[in-house]
């Protein structure tokens, strides 16, 4: 790991994650979650004051960046529920099956370099009737948009830790075991091969 992503990019990742909208976006399906909750990319733990300590007993987060994740132990202070984060990728947690009631997968599936097996995972690891909770930026529906993240996403994975303007999101999800339930897709503001969101909760199927 270079020195622009250990220490410059933590940065980046958690100003433009953390924008107002994309907050909106997060602050309407991140308290959804229940029970034992896995978060896959907690970060900088951007979603964290979005839990209802009502309804969420343990919160553990994986995210490979060590350094990120101070950021997130901050935030975990005050908000009323148990945090750990691990500096792992999601195939190294060794998590029984069936384990939590929720997974939250927040503007993370675009920088997993395989996403499938990822999702595989964390189907594995939701309890029966558990539910994956998403909201990821992704493939647009407009072809003009379309052909603009496919000619952009070679040159912005360098300089985004690794993000796909260009990942088909309920077709990843499908094909890592899920039932999409309920899903909502629209342009937030900016430009628009960034800003495509998809939000919506899936179970195993």
């Amino acid at each position: 790991m270079g020195f622009y992503d250990r220490y410059i990019l933590p940065h980046v990742i958690d100003c433009a994650c953390g924008l107002g909208e994309i907050m909106k976006a997060r602050s309407q399906i991140v308290p959804r979650a229940r029970g034992r909750v896995l978060e896959i990319g907690i970060g900088s733990g951007l979603n964290l004051e979005f839990y209802d300590a009502h309804k969420v007993e343990h919160i553990f987060g994986v995210d490979p960046s060590a350094e990120i994740q101070t950021k997130a132990r901050r935030r975990a202070q005050g908000i009323g529920i148990p945090v750990d984060t691990v500096p792992l990728v999601i195939e190294q947690i060794g998590a029984a099956d069936a384990s939590y009631d929720s997974v939250v997968c927040t503007f993370t599936l675009c920088t997993i370099p395989d996403p499938v097996p990822a999702l595989a995972e964390m189907r594995r690891v939701l309890k029966p009737g558990g539910e994956l909770l998403f909201c990821e930026h992704g493939l647009a529906p407009d072809d003009g948009v379309r052909r603009w993240q496919h000619r952009l996403t070679p040159v912005w994975k360098p300089i985004a830790g690794g993000c796909h303007l260009n990942r088909d999101i309920p077709a990843l999800i499908e094909a890592g075991g899920f039932r999409i339930g309920e899903l909502a897709h629209r342009y937030l503001k900016g430009p628009k091969p960034m800003t495509y969101v998809y939000s919506g909760v899936a179970h195993a199927a």
